[in-house]
């Protein structure tokens, strides 16, 4: 055999898959290395928004206020300086007409607002069409805009002006503007300070969170599926951490079955594509008959076994990709038992292979799923088949909730400290390395995971016959 060897297929594959990792992250980070977002801009920015509208809230809610309150406001108002009105008008009433403007500019003197009279025509581009009438009918006209009172003087087409009742000329009034001004920008400051230290401490650890997510994110995305994001220090970020997390483990999970299949799958190659390399060279170059029969079927079991290794490596892989659900069903357990075994009994050849059910509870049915379940016990039979010297033993039993099915055989066993790691996958102890026993070392594997579908588990331990005892366990669903 002649050519260059290429790299090895595993490598290939993990490159691809951390690829494929790396750029799922990447796709799902948000966009924070073109510009660093600091936490002044997100405080500021909030800040602005909740002030903000605060502001405009309470101004808001100040007008609807004001204007539901604007009528109540105008008839005791009138109520209010309906009487001094009217002294005025009888101190008018008591001079001549043209004696009006001197009586009010004297009268002026002696009010805190002022006082004037004007023409009647004069205010009709003043004042609204409500207020022009409730003029005409001898009533008080508030203008609302200039806090101005009118109020025509009898029939004449006079009109006394009241106000505006804030005026300048009252030194108290001119000191409480300024006053009421400065307490009220006081106020709004003191309510913004309050409000940006409740803010800076409420948005200082959602902050933190942010740059832990983020910076978990980014090690994800550059390969290092080993970082965590550690414990949200907030609430409202507890649930993303921990999502994160479960992904990023998942994904682990995911690449290591990957890297495992790729390294045990591209070992498992190499021994049945040799084997086949090698006949085809020895039938270009043979001319018997029988040897060619012999290289023949020699292919036609490598290929055999290309294909059972392919078919078990989709089916560990399925196992471990999609986790799937059970679809559980009832069977009467003793003759499901026993129909599974006879469905195998078979390959076990010279073998004398029993079963034993008298451990049962009579009649006893169970829920499992009929397709993923025979899968493990077929598994746990070829297993023995392949090690047991003359005798296989199948036996079930029931201690507590709990269904175990002991699979036990003659054969050489297994050392202790070996029982736990047969059921990773491609894992085969040193003696069975010979392809006598051939095998790629997922079939328990499988089994395992098939108990953990059902909720159970798979071990191994010694059989009383002398040889390994496998074990299924899971809780009975009756």
């Amino acid at each position: 055999m002649t050519g260059t060897e290429g790299p090895p297929p595993e490598s290939t594959g993990k490159e691809r898959s951390l690829g494929l990792a790396r750029s799922l992250f990447r796709v799902s980070l948000p966009r924070w290395r073109g510009g660093r977002y600091s936490l002044s801009k997100l405080f500021f920015n909030f800040y602005l928004l909740a002030m903000g509208s605060f502001v405009a809230i309470a101004f808001t809610a100040d007008f609807v206020i004001s204007t539901a309150q604007r009528g109540i406001t105008d008839d005791y108002a009138r109520r209010f300086m309906r009487g001094t009105i009217t002294l005025i008008e009888d101190e008018l009433f008591r001079h001549p007409r043209r004696e009006w403007q001197k009586t009010i500019k004297e009268l002026d003197e002696k009010f805190s607002y002022r006082l004037g009279i004007v023409e009647r025509m004069t205010l009709d581009r003043k004042l609204t069409n409500d207020q022009v009438n409730k003029l005409d009918a001898g009533d008080i006209a508030i203008d609302h805009a200039g806090d101005i009172m009118y109020h025509r003087l009898g029939t004449s087409s006079q009109v006394l002006v009241v106000g505006p009742l804030a005026s300048n000329r009252n030194p108290e009034v001119t000191d409480r503007l300024p006053l009421e001004l400065r307490l009220r920008l006081l106020t709004w400051s003191l309510i913004g300070v309050i409000f940006a230290v409740a803010l800076w401490f409420w948005i200082r650890p959602v902050w933190r969170d942010l740059e832990t997510l983020r910076q978990t994110a980014r090690d994800l995305g550059d390969g290092h599926f080993d970082a965590r994001s550690p414990a949200a220090r907030t609430q409202l970020f507890a649930p993303l951490s921990d999502t994160m997390n479960s992904m990023a483990e998942r994904i682990r999970q995911l690449l290591a079955t990957h890297r495992e299949l790729s390294c045990g799958i591209s070992h498992e190659l190499r021994t049945p594509i040799a084997r086949m390399r090698f006949a085809l060279e020895m039938l270009s170059e043979t001319d018997q008959r029988e040897e060619r029969e012999r290289l023949w079927a020699m292919m036609e079991a490598d290929l055999d076994e290309l294909d059972q290794l392919i078919d078990t490596s989709l089916t560990y892989a399925r196992f471990e990709r999609e986790a799937p659900e059970a679809h559980l069903s009832t069977v009467k357990f003793a003759d499901w038992l026993s129909d599974e075994v006879d469905a195998v009994r078979l390959l076990g050849r010279q073998l004398e292979v029993s079963v034993d059910t008298e451990k049962l509870p009579e009649g006893l049915c169970v829920d499992l799923d009929r397709k993923a379940m025979p899968y493990a016990l077929r598994n746990l039979l070829r297993n023995a088949f392949k090690y047991a010297a003359k005798r296989i033993s199948v036996n079930a039993e029931m201690l507590g909730d709990n269904i175990l099915i002991h699979v036990d055989d003659d054969g050489i066993g297994i050392p202790p400290e070996e029982r736990e790691h047969i059921f990773s996958a491609f894992t085969r102890l040193d003696r069975s390395r010979d392809r006598s026993t051939g095998g790629y070392g997922l079939g328990l594997a499988i089994a395992r995971r098939v108990l953990e579908l059902h909720g159970g588990t798979a071990t191994a331990d010694a059989s009383p016959l002398g040889g390994a005892r496998f074990t299924l366990t899971w809780k009975a669903r009756r």
